[in-house]
């Protein structure tokens, strides 16, 4: 599952907070989600922290943001760690501060032999900017650039691709996230900011996705005989 978590800043504007107030909210509300993910048993969970584009806003929002994740590692890792969260923090590095690359490497070194949910914090990162590292790393080893060479060379290579993209905030666009991985994510958008997303919305895009047929490029009676193959075989075990 992925998470594109919008909505902070108009989320603290309509209480007349500064904007970093809501970003601080939205910490609280993927510590939550993080717990539900971990109760429901999905194994992967990747957001959208920070995007390439996210270094045009306002100074003191993105100096913001910079010093709420140092303190969110410090206060959160331990946490995640007990939990058998294993992070990771797919993205551009060159260009962040020493005290957050030192911080986020410490954090994926400490949670790397957690297995019960792999969480990925994605940070400075951009899908654009992700095909092109991966096309760039593939040139320079002289590797032939195929859709398999290229999905293993992408930031997020260790984990599948995402069954279902859930966007807060009311917008409906993916704004440059996961744009290789997503070719066949089911994408459900909700109105709700992220800073109130809770488990009540989580279940609900969980419904929403139960509902849709997801054929690959094939038919529906397609579908159906693949599906129906591993239903007979268990029919089968079960009368032998």
């Amino acid at each position: 599952m992925a998470i594109v978590m919008d909505g902070n800043g108009r989320w603290a504007q309509k209480r007349w907070l500064p904007r970093v107030a809501g970003h601080k909210q939205g910490v609280d509300a993927l510590r939550q989600v993080v717990r539900a993910c971990i109760e429901r048993k999905v194994s992967v969970l990747s957001v959208f922290a920070f995007s390439s584009e996210n270094w045009n806003r306002p100074q003191d929002e993105v100096s913001g943001l910079m010093d709420l994740l140092a303190l969110a590692l410090s206060r959160e890792v331990p946490s995640l760690k007990k939990n058998g969260v294993q992070l990771h923090f797919p993205g551009n590095r060159v260009g962040l501060s020493p005290r957050v690359v030192e911080g986020l490497d410490a954090a994926e070194r400490e949670t790397a032999h957690n297995n019960t949910l792999i969480l990925n914090v994605c940070f400075n990162y951009g899908g654009r900017w992700d095909v092109v590292q991966a096309a760039r790393q593939l040139a320079e080893k002289g590797v032939d650039i195929t859709e398999q060479s290229l999905s293993g060379a992408m930031a997020l290579a260790h984990v599948s691709d995402p069954d279902l993209l859930i966007r807060t905030g009311g917008e409906l666009r993916i704004s440059n996230f996961l744009l290789w991985q997503s070719a066949y994510t089911e994408l459900v958008f909700t109105d709700c900011l992220w800073p109130d997303f809770d488990d009540a919305e989580l279940d609900r895009a969980f419904a929403e996705f139960a509902r849709r047929e997801r054929r690959f490029g094939q038919t529906s009676e397609q579908r159906a005989e693949i599906e129906a193959v591993p239903e007979a075989l268990a029919a089968g075990q079960r009368h032998a």
